[in-house]
């Protein structure tokens, strides 16, 4: 009995200590970057929430590869209009060019145009900036992210 007590104590509390950690990092990054989501909500009525859910979820609390060194925190794609800076993730192959930015405050600003200007997002902004869900959804259903499972990803980080 007592084997399997530390046995169960040995998968048990590394994952719960992961756990914290993950969180304590969300903490940290909201901390850091809150006040650009709410200047952007207030200069475009994105709900800040909606924001710094997508940025934790897209960049991994600002850890991930293209957070660190592109500065992007939504893991936006270059396009064929994108005449701003670039980076390659996975060397030049397709898909992998990702928008870079000067700093992460440009970052937000940047996806906050990428939205307002893009008519497949525009019922979007009927919404109200309290309405996060409706948000979280509408993202899901336009096609932001390709998971299924997007608006719930984003409401969890919410609700955390």
């Amino acid at each position: 009995m007592m084997k399997l007590k530390i046995i169960i104590l040995f998968f048990i509390l590394p994952v719960s200590l992961f756990a914290q950690r993950k969180q304590s990092s969300a903490i940290n990054y909201i901390e850091k970057y809150k006040m650009p989501a709410i200047s952007e909500m207030h200069k475009t009525g994105i709900p800040a929430s909606i924001t710094l859910a997508q940025a934790l979820h897209e960049s991994a609390n600002g850890t991930s590869q293209i957070a660190v060194k592109a500065n992007n925190h939504f893991g936006v794609k270059c396009s064929r209009v994108w005449g701003g800076k670039k980076y390659y993730r996975n060397g030049n192959r397709r898909n992998s060019c990702f928008r870079k930015y000067d700093s992460v405050e440009d970052a937000y600003a940047d996806r906050s145009s990428f939205l307002t200007n893009n008519k497949q997002y525009a019922f979007l902004f009927k919404f109200k900036n309290t309405q996060h869900k409706k948000w979280a959804y509408g993202l899901q259903r336009s096609g932001y992210a390709r998971s299924r499972s997007y608006a719930s990803h984003l409401l969890t980080s919410i609700k955390r």
